[in-house]
């Protein structure tokens, strides 16, 4: 059994990016923890009933995929920034040490959202083998409406060089994504049921299945 962590700047991106991988890891007997950076609250501007609507949809979200562990950082949505950066490393490390992942999942390092270039910089801290033995993959997924609108710059673009066969667990996946109503549209809005299979359609044809989902390798440590 395995130690997956996945890493969501936001709930919704870890089901876009990784949700049949994890599907596929809980099948397996792994065991699968979520960390969430941003959270929403009433202070900030939500409703009430935003607040616990959000509240509902994790909980659903972590029953229907299996996590054993959920930990919430909660800081305010598109407010990540350089010095809370500083500020995420130590908890990060913290809940690293605790669950002793061996598979991290992050989001893309040049995402459009700044919450994912700013949550992927303070995972990454939090990797280096001599502190963190037991990390023995770290894997950037793309994330719809955001890997794709970043700027395709040679030195920033996802090169996806690892996938997965979901094909067995994407209904499910699109299932769970149902959860996030609030965050889809009709086609061609970018997070669309359409535009989610498409996807999964297209990187399963990249490598010979019905559905995959791709994850570009940063750290991979046969141990």
């Amino acid at each position: 059994m395995a130690k997956i962590i996945v890493i969501s700047a936001h709930p919704d991106d870890e089901i876009l990016g990784a949700g049949g991988t994890l599907l596929k890891h809980e099948n397996n007997g792994d065991s699968l923890a979520w960390l969430i950076v941003t959270g929403v609250s009433e202070e900030y501007g939500f409703t009430k009933e935003r607040v616990n609507s959000r509240k509902v949809e994790i909980d659903q979200v972590a029953k229907m995929v299996g996590f054993t562990s959920v930990y919430q950082l909660n800081y305010p949505t598109m407010s990540l920034n350089s010095d809370i950066v500083n500020e995420m490393i130590p908890k990060i490390s913290s809940i690293f040490l605790e669950f002793e992942p061996e598979v991290i999942y992050v989001m893309n390092r040049s995402d459009a959202h700044s919450d994912h270039r700013y949550t992927f910089d303070a995972v990454m801290a939090c990797t280096k083998s001599f502190r963190y033995p037991f990390i023995k993959k770290v894997l950037m997924y793309e994330c719809i409406s955001e890997t794709e609108f970043a700027p395709q710059l040679p030195e920033k673009v996802f090169i996806p060089n690892y996938f997965v066969d979901i094909s067995d667990f994407f209904d499910r996946k699109l299932e769970i994504m149902q959860i996030y109503q609030s965050e889809l549209g009709e086609h061609p809005f970018p997070r669309s049921n359409r535009n989610i299979e498409s996807l999964a359609t297209f990187r399963g044809a990249s490598v010979g299945v019905n559905y995959a989902e791709s994850f570009q390798i940063i750290k991979f440590i046969d141990k």
